[in-house]
C-alpha cells in the first residue's frame, strides 16, 4: 500500500507512549498499535484530528505517499 503511517515516528519524536495517546484521543491502545503498524485500512477524521492535537502536529507528518513505482 502506497499509504505510510509515520505515528512511531512522531511519538517517538515528542517522547510519547502509545499508552498515553491512546488517553488522550480515546483509542484504546491495541489501535493506536494497529495504526503504528499501518495494519488499518483506514482512520476516522475525528480520530485523526485527535491524534494530531495531542502530538502537535500535522496530518502529512503521521501520513505519507510513497509511490509504489519507486
Amino acid at each position: 500500500m502506497p499509504i505510510i503511517v509515520n505515528l512511531d515516528v512522531m511519538l517517538a519524536k515528542r517522547k510519547m507512549r502509545s499508552k498515553t495517546l491512546s488517553e488522550l484521543v480515546g483509542i484504546t491502545e491495541q489501535n493506536i498499535s494497529l495504526l503504528k503498524s499501518g495494519k488499518v485500512r483506514g482512520i476516522r477524521f475525528e480520530t485523526l484530528e485527535a491524534i494530531c492535537k495531542a502530538l502537535d502536529c500535522q496530518p502529512g507528518d503521521i501520513l505519507e505517499f510513497r509511490d509504489a513505482q519507486e
